[in-house]
């Protein structure tokens, strides 16, 4: 296995991608919730940061957990500062 497919393998990102999808009832049932091709949706390895927020609202997955280069991490909650 060459480092790159091994680099995203373990990459939070593409494990949040996947999960997201699995959430959905797999790529078809996602694609179909965002109005996209299944293929598109098939072939994404990290969401493009376009249809990060609709992913979150149809699968409840936080953008800071599907996106954490682009929307941050998720902000401290109260329990965690305590």
């Amino acid at each position: 296995m060459n480092a790159s497919k091994q680099n995203l393998s373990t990459d939070p990102r593409a494990i949040a991608c996947e999960a997201a999808k699995t959430r959905a009832g797999g790529a078809k049932f996602l694609a179909q919730r965002l109005g996209v091709a299944r293929q598109l949706v098939h072939a994404w390895k990290i969401i493009p940061a376009k249809h990060v927020l609709r992913v979150e609202r149809e699968t409840g997955i936080s953008c800071h957990i599907l996106r954490p280069d682009v929307f941050g991490p998720a902000p401290a909650t109260k329990e965690a500062a305590e």
